[in-house]
């Protein structure tokens, strides 16, 4: 597998995200001799005493500088988190070809990197976009790792129900685009505009079209058909997560067309939601938000993860479930 690395100058004019990176490396799936080296960014306390760890998983087309706002106020707020750039996105390193990614690649990636790279354990995720798509597959495979999950923004799509003609309208100007605008496509998905600073910052890992392969392949692995391979996989994922009992956080905006119909059926399926007549963890709608709602609403985001940690036990006071 080639791979591409974008140069650490593209970055030095990105406004408003001080935070150094921590490369980590993971395998090559075709048994290349050079590992892929992926970007984590991490913010709070550390030690035994520093409680759970956000973890924060970013989506299609954006890197983790969307998380600048949420962990900037984690920080504030004395809460540990950790940001990972996907690989293709953000510093981390670009597999130069659209067929090099894969959805069952993207979860190996982050598992490797977060669980066996880093350590970490005693985590809540907040996923958005493709960051639930593969972080909600983590959970349902170790959910004992997970004290509690905050979905922002995200699903889980079998194939089995048509994906909304927004999405689709988006894949279809992906596949099309001779040049993949990226900062257009985020401010788009932003109710209340991006500066061109901020757009700027967006296509930051991008120098080149070469360089696009990520981008231009993650809605390509959107699961859209029953017999789509990864069907199977997140079908599994769904009958795990129904029996998670922990704090399932549902922080939605109220103007996503793409994610919107998903919301009440997280609420709806799994336990820790509130299914099944169970308490309700505080589920929150993030009013004048689009589909970035961490651009929109990023303090509100924010603070609806730090009310999940602070209901959270502290570590060696029980288990959290």
């Amino acid at each position: 597998m080639r791979l591409l690395r974008t140069p650490e100058e593209r970055f030095s004019a990105v406004e408003g995200f001080a935070h150094r990176p921590r490369y980590v490396e993971v395998a090559d799936p075709d048994g290349g001799p050079d590992p892929v080296r992926v970007a984590t960014y991490g913010v709070g306390p550390e030690g035994p005493d520093a409680g759970p760890t956000v973890l924060l998983l970013h989506g299609e087309p954006t890197w983790s500088y969307l998380y600048r706002h949420v962990l900037d106020a984690l920080a504030g707020a004395g809460v540990r988190a950790v940001a990972v750039d996907l690989v293709g996105f953000g510093r981390s390193d670009k597999p130069a070809e659209v067929t090099d990614h894969s959805y069952a690649r993207h979860v190996s990636w982050v598992r490797e990197a977060v669980f066996e790279a880093l350590g970490l354990d005693d985590l809540v995720l907040l996923g958005q976009d493709w960051g639930g798509l593969i972080g909600l597959r983590l959970v349902a495979a170790d959910p004992d790792r997970f004290r509690a999950v905050v979905a922002a923004n995200t699903g889980l799509p079998t194939g089995d129900v048509d994906m909304p003609e927004p999405w689709w309208r988006f894949r279809r100007a992906v596949e099309r685009a001779d040049t993949l605008d990226v900062g257009r496509l985020v401010a788009s998905g932003c109710a209340r505009g991006l500066p061109s600073a901020v757009r700027a910052a967006y296509d930051a890992p991008f120098p080149d079209e070469a360089s696009k392969a990520g981008p231009r392949a993650m809605p390509l692995l959107v699961p859209t058909r029953p017999d789509d391979p990864e069907t199977g996989a997140n079908r599994a994922a769904w009958a795990a997560l129904a029996d998670y009992t922990r704090p399932f956080v549902v922080a939605f905006s109220d103007s996503d067309p793409i994610t919107g119909p998903m919301g009440p059926v997280l609420r709806e399926h799994i336990r820790g939601a509130g299914a099944g007549g169970g308490e309700d963890p505080g589920h929150a709608v993030l009013r004048g938000a689009g589909h970035f709602l961490q651009e929109d609403a990023g303090s509100e985001l924010a603070s609806v993860v730090v009310g999940v940690v602070r209901r959270l036990d502290r570590p060696g006071d029980g288990p959290g479930a």
